[in-house]
């Protein structure tokens, strides 16, 4: 989704949501902003949802360019993790950023901060110069036995010029 919106000053609003009035402003200004494409207009609120949903929610029964919803983002957000298969909570993404909990309040904004971490935060940067990546695994990995955990699937998520 390269998006001349999703920069890095957009990555760092997210980051900096709960310390900064400033930074809301900025979140919500770019989210709601209308754009046009093929004709159709549409927020980059959606357009990141759909992304999101492409990438992450194929195990729920989305149609094609449905976005991603408050119940898809929790579910599959503890199948993010960066670096190494390690179940210690620094891998966990959503840990990694203080989202102890997703729902109808900040579920977009999770899903913001994954695709602008992808797009032009420190996921992406990570990618260019090949050091840890964004894994997808199996969900609620804290449930499996040692024996699933070795054998559960994992995606790894790359960048290329600003797409994830």
């Amino acid at each position: 989704m390269p998006h001349p919106l999703i920069d890095r000053a957009f990555y760092e609003a997210i980051t900096h949501f709960d310390e900064s009035d400033t930074a809301q402003e900025t979140y919500y200004r770019i989210m709601e902003t209308v754009t046009e494409s093929g004709g159709r207009k549409d927020t980059v609120r959606n357009q990141i949802l759909r992304t999101y949903a492409m990438l992450f929610c194929e195990d729920y029964a989305l149609a094609p360019g449905q976005p991603a919803g408050p119940d898809e983002v929790e579910a599959t957000a503890d199948r993010l993790h960066t670096g190494t298969m390690g179940y210690d909570p620094r891998h966990w993404y959503r840990m990694q950023h203080h989202f102890p909990i997703i729902d109808e309040d900040n579920y977009d904004r999770f899903a913001a901060l994954v695709i602008a971490d992808l797009s032009a935060g420190p996921l992406h940067e990570a990618a260019v110069n090949g050091e840890d990546m964004l894994l997808v695994g199996e969900a609620n990995p804290l449930d499996m036995t040692p024996s699933q955990r070795r054998r559960q699937r994992v995606r790894v998520i790359r960048t290329g010029g600003g797409m994830a």
